[in-house]
């Protein structure tokens, strides 16, 4: 009997682990360089930063995910931003290429300070305060940039397209804690903000708000259990390399590349960052040179490597079940500040929202620089388990802040374009995109029950000894 008993339970554990083990779905990933030549002038601080040197390439890189019935494709440029004409023409060029719409296909920039100028400035600046204009010699490494990444991404996208290499992978996911990055933002008991950048010595006391998750995105292979692809997503702006003199003068991927080439060396799997709402945070050791982004970069990835661990240890938790994958874009015309109004010769300008989600995580592409505060917001009300910000994705419309950070002032706020009540329009679009694009892809019953995700049917407390009831549970 204690024989038979026990070859049930070997029975049973089998075919439990046979059922928990997920379902594939297809991905194929490619790269591409995209540095600018050394004399090109570098975005993010001053207008006259010409780069001297070079520490690292500037990739493009993307990931396709196919679910067998729908695409996405989410590329991350090593740019301070792209202007909106440029991001629908990636959009639409890699949508046709690969057969998608293009609200499937989400273009975002790691925001890195050590970039050329881009499409950015090309409108926008002579409206803008920065005062940058490309060169009118064809000539100039500024002016050749444009064209050379507009067939850079062509190359890429098309060469992709034609050979895509996809592979049959497992989905995980993971979020973490990783303290790398501060608020760079004091406010005082009477709501005047200082922007304690420009005091290195008050960093101490900035106890602002500062979103520190570290999200991870997996693709592993279904046979070895081994990563091929990760995807991370953090919250700093990329300006750890940027020395004073000739420190900050220097080409780079800024902490990102570290982060990926560190992911790839210990693993082998190739990798990705996607910049997270960094509006108004910085890495810590900001500004200090090539040791400080190394060390934020190893620290990340490090983190993501951890998460990987789990991820493998713990596939019913984390490994998604042939994940549906789908995108949706959404518009509203913001209302601009009464000094930009002039400039762009229009009392608004329309904004994008896009959402893209893989299974269970969604990315929300912001149109600028959203403030972390903003992020958080949208991560909050989000109907998916884990949503992280894609960065500069839609357009590069500048700064986005609270409307409490609007009347505390400051530097994120004194550049910001928009009316202060518009950016809490963009975080309900934002929400409400994602309810819509969940709904899609996981509809509701005839109840109009949400059937997705099923966490409701949960214990209240699984513990040992612990409480083992369900809020949808007949025990009472």
């Amino acid at each position: 009997m204690k024989n038979a008993l026990t070859v049930f339970a070997a029975v049973a554990i089998g075919a439990l682990a046979v059922a928990a083990e997920p379902k594939t779905v297809k991905a194929a990933w490619f790269r591409k360089d995209i540095s600018c030549d050394v004399g090109a002038t570098l975005a993010g601080y001053g207008n006259n930063d010409v780069s001297v040197g070079k520490i690292d390439d500037l990739e493009l890189n993307g990931i396709c995910v196919d679910d067998g019935r729908d695409k996405v494709l989410i590329m991350s440029f090593d740019l301070l931003g792209l202007d909106g004409e440029s991001v629908k023409r990636f959009r639409s060029l890699a949508a046709k290429a690969l057969g998608l719409k293009d609200a499937n296909v989400l273009v975002s920039c790691t925001h890195t300070h050590g970039g050329p100028h881009t499409g950015m400035y090309n409108k926008s600046a002579r409206r803008s305060t920065s005062g940058y204009q490309f060169p009118e010699d064809p000539d100039h490494p500024d002016t050749r940039y444009l064209a050379f990444l507009d067939k850079a991404v062509a190359d890429a996208v098309c060469g992709f397209a034609a050979n895509p290499g996809w592979k049959d992978v497992y989905v995980g996911f993971y979020s973490s804690y990783r303290d790398e990055n501060r608020n760079r933002r004091f406010t005082t008991a009477d709501n005047c903000a200082s922007f304690i950048a420009h005091r290195r010595t008050l960093h101490k006391i900035a106890t602002g708000i500062a979103d520190k998750e570290l999200g991870t995105l997996a693709f592993f292979d279904p046979v070895t259990r081994a990563p091929l692809f990760v995807m991370g997503n953090y919250a700093a702006h990329p300006l750890a390399s940027h020395a004073p003199g000739n420190g900050g003068l220097r080409i780079t991927s800024d902490f990102p590349g570290f982060y990926r080439r560190y992911i790839e060396e210990e693993t082998g799997a190739k990798a990705m960052f996607v910049m997270g709402a960094c509006g108004d945070l910085v890495p810590k050791g900001d500004e200090l040179g090539i040791k400080a982004a190394k060390r934020v970069g190893e620290n990340l990835a490090e983190g993501s490597i951890a998460d990987i661990i789990d991820i493998q240890r713990n596939m019913q938790r984390f490994m998604m079940d042939r994940p549906r994958v789908g995108g949706r874009i959404d518009k509203i015309d913001a209302k601009l500040s009464a000094r930009w109004r002039k400039s762009y010769e229009s009392d608004t300008l329309p904004v994008e929202i896009q959402c893209v989600s893989i299974g269970d995580v969604a990315f929300v592409g912001v149109p600028g620089e959203f403030a972390n505060e903003l992020g958080l917001e949208i991560k909050w009300h989000s109907p998916y388990r884990r949503t992280f910000i894609a960065y500069c994705a839609t357009d590069y419309l500048g700064y986005f802040s609270t409307a409490n950070q609007v009347a505390a002032g400051g530097y994120e706020p004194q550049l910001q374009k928009f009316l202060a009540r518009e950016t809490l329009r963009m975080v309900r679009s934002s929400q409400d995109s994602l309810f819509a694009l969940r709904s899609s892809l996981f509809p509701e019953d005839d109840e109009g029950e949400d059937l997705y995700p099923d966490n409701q049917n949960l214990p209240l407390v699984n513990l040992p000894g612990g409480i083992k009831a369900s809020k949808r549970s007949k025990v009472k």
